[in-house]
């Protein structure tokens, strides 16, 4: 089938012909490649798969089951890459960043300990953090089961809700990308203050200290 493609582009064009080629399972393998690769934006694909839903090309219930078997399979990918990395190569790493101290790691880790079950789940609904979030999961190792478990959850919320989206637009599918866009800068800039506010915070301890 034809899509249309308002936001015209190499990546649009690319993903319809991977859809248009394989159907549900091509909207699982675009997804998966976009857990890994953020730049592929989920914002294109899911309510892509949405509208190719609408016209027929595979079934509602398909396209939201395939994109979410496609967010697993790339979200353990990355929970390996963590794993592989493992806690003594993370602190390692942190103790050659200016600015990081150990004590930082130490707090990361207590705090994913108590908060990582809600981490994994909340961050696959948040766009960036969503890839991310999976590789501190790899790092602690966390339960296989249970990271499975609430990874699989909050992608079926994430896909379900533009999945449907670009299946209600139809040929308006691409409205969705503007949306989500808008919200991904908000996390962008979040993340900037607060990277901003935590290096402030050292040079000013630094200064209080040499004092």
């Amino acid at each position: 089938m034809s899509f249309p493609t308002e936001p015209a582009g190499g990546i649009t064009e690319w993903i319809t012909g991977i859809m248009d080629a394989l159907g549900g399972p091509g909207a699982g393998l675009v997804v998966a490649l976009e857990n890994v690769f953020p730049p592929i934006p989920s914002e294109v694909v899911l309510p892509l798969a949405g509208f190719a839903a609408s016209q027929g090309t595979l079934s509602l219930a398909g396209a939201i089951l395939w994109t979410t078997a496609g967010s697993v399979a790339g979200a353990i990918v990355l929970y390996y890459l963590g794993a592989l990395l493992g806690r003594d190569r993370t602190r390692a790493i942190a103790a050659k960043l200016p600015l990081v101290k150990i004590t930082d790691i130490d707090r990361t880790e207590a705090w994913f300990a108590r908060h990582g079950v809600k981490a994994v789940l909340l961050g696959r609904m948040v766009p960036v953090v969503r890839s991310f979030v999976s590789l501190p999961a790899g790092v602690e190792r966390m339960s296989m089961p249970v990271f499975l478990l609430f990874t699989a959850l909050g992608s079926a919320i994430w896909n379900t809700a533009l999945v449907l989206a670009g299946y209600l637009l139809g040929q308006s599918w691409w409205i969705v990308e503007g949306y989500v866009g808008v919200f991904q800068k908000v996390v962008l800039v979040a993340a900037v203050a607060a990277v901003v506010w935590f290096v402030a915070a050292r040079v000013r301890r630094g200064r209080r200290a040499r004092v």
